[in-house]
């Protein structure tokens, strides 16, 4: 068996896949892989930018794992969809936990504020607030969703989720249908954006559900960009409503000299870091998944290509 590896940092992955699998020739494509390479390759490992790219010169898998959550390029319209493809699932629930509890903490605990107080010598002893109790509404309670659930729920948070239909899901409370989005982010003092980018989850967060949060609310969005009118975001932040919005996903990236986002009050860039992929996890996963495609099962995260996830 041929498996084409095609990621801009390689040698992880190939140092693991070349002890579990010794057996397997392994390509190493790097982030420049070509038709004459995956040649007789039926098994893609790899990031679906560097993927889609090879897929345009009319080179085809018989399935394709993706290292990343989202699959957006491999999504587009021009790209054929006559294979087997699973996005990484069940590896990003912790990291995307600290990452929301790191900012989450910050608010509470006044950290940017302090800092602003201890440039100007100023002692600052207001008190702070604890996160038990905080209102946490994750939008997208999926795999990722759920998982991060479970790693906040110890801390005391109130939790809320919306999925594509509402149905029971522990660890959260209620979990609600999209179209309860706006009832429910009024409900919030902290929103989290996880949601997948398809026709129905584009420019959601808009001026009038911005209008429906609670003005304290913190707005978290590592979902997508193209779920953010950005220029709605932006004016809710300057006429002061929102404490504030942690922002790791744009439209465009890298963000543009000259985007308001830069400079809007109370709005925190991350430059699109929030779960980075763990090559020891992501190659648990696809040794999983291939045991799961040699005996014709159901992947773990495998995409149904009209479904967008």
């Amino acid at each position: 068996m041929r498996i084409l590896l095609a990621d801009r940092d390689p040698e992880d992955y190939a140092g693991l896949l070349q002890a579990a699998l010794p057996q397997a020739e392994l390509v190493v494509a790097g982030e420049r892989a070509s038709l004459n390479q995956a040649e007789g390759c039926t098994v893609w490992l790899g990031q679906p930018d560097l993927l889609a790219a090879l897929l345009r010169t009319g080179a085809r898998p018989q399935w394709l794992q993706s290292t990343w959550a989202g699959i957006t390029p491999l999504l587009a319209s021009d790209l054929p969809r006559d294979y087997r493809l699973s996005r990484a699932v069940g590896i990003f629930g912790q990291v995307m936990a600290e990452y929301v509890l790191t900012y989450l903490l910050a608010q509470r605990r006044r950290l940017l504020g302090r800092l602003a107080t201890q440039v100007e010598q100023h002692w600052d002893a207001q008190l702070p607030s604890s996160l038990r109790g905080v209102r946490v509404l994750v939008v997208g309670a999926g795999d990722i969703g759920t998982q991060m659930a479970e790693f906040l729920a110890p801390f005391g948070v109130q939790l809320r989720g919306i999925a594509r239909q509402p149905r029971p899901i522990a660890p959260f409370a209620e979990v609600h249908g999209l179209d309860a989005l706006a009832e429910q982010a009024a409900w919030a003092d902290c929103l989290i954006n996880l949601l997948p980018d398809t026709p129905a989850t584009r420019d959601v967060y808009d001026a009038a559900l911005f209008a429906q949060m609670p003005a304290e609310a913190l707005f978290i969005n590592i979902g997508r960009g193209v779920a953010v009118v950005d220029e709605d975001l932006l004016a809710t932040l300057r006429r002061g409503h929102l404490a504030g919005a942690v922002i790791d996903v744009c439209r465009q990236e890298p963000l543009p000299a000259g985007h308001g986002f830069w400079d809007a009050p109370r709005l925190l860039l991350t430059g699109h870091s929030s779960a980075p992929t763990d090559p020891q996890l992501l190659t648990r996963l696809f040794l999983d998944n291939l045991q799961r495609w040699q005996a014709g099962e159901v992947l773990r995260g495998e995409v149904d290509f009209a479904r967008g996830y």
